[in-house]
């Protein structure tokens, strides 16, 4: 019994911490490309080896992905997507997609905070849920 609450407290006292160790080496996937047969766009194939996509060391921890065309019939040569790290996060601190300018162009952008997050076309993810879910397996586990 002391032996399941002390592996379990140890194992809280990681899961709560984690976030600080793992601050420095979140990383962001990097790359840009145009129309259908680019490698950045979706769906985005991590699994495979692609030229043109890097995965970057990202100290604020935020990646982005953006969608610069809102019609490719409109745009001459098709829908550009980049994804990127985002040198600080937004100031409430909340992942979401939304319309935006950037270099007076109207694009989507989706922005998360996570090792590799930039590679859904279905962000943010809720890594909290996540963490919780494999926390209370673990605790169950340990009964």
């Amino acid at each position: 019994m002391y032996l399941q609450f002390s592996s379990l407290l140890i194992f809280s006292i990681l899961l709560t911490h984690f976030p600080r160790f793992a601050q420095g080496l979140l990383r962001c996937y990097s790359c840009r490309s145009r129309g259908e047969l680019g490698t950045c766009k979706d769906p985005f194939d991590v699994n495979k080896e692609q030229v043109g996509v890097e995965t970057n060391l990202c100290a604020s921890g935020w990646c982005t992905k953006m969608i610069e065309a809102e019609d490719a019939f409109k745009e001459e040569y098709g829908t550009a997507t980049e994804r990127r790290c985002l040198q600080r996060g937004p100031s409430d601190n909340e992942e979401r997609c939304a319309y935006t300018v950037v270099q007076l162009k109207k694009v989507y952008m989706c922005f998360c905070k996570g090792d590799l997050c930039n590679s859904s076309s279905n962000m943010p993810v809720n890594v909290s849920l996540i963490l919780s879910t494999i926390a209370f397996s673990v605790y169950k586990w340990l009964l």
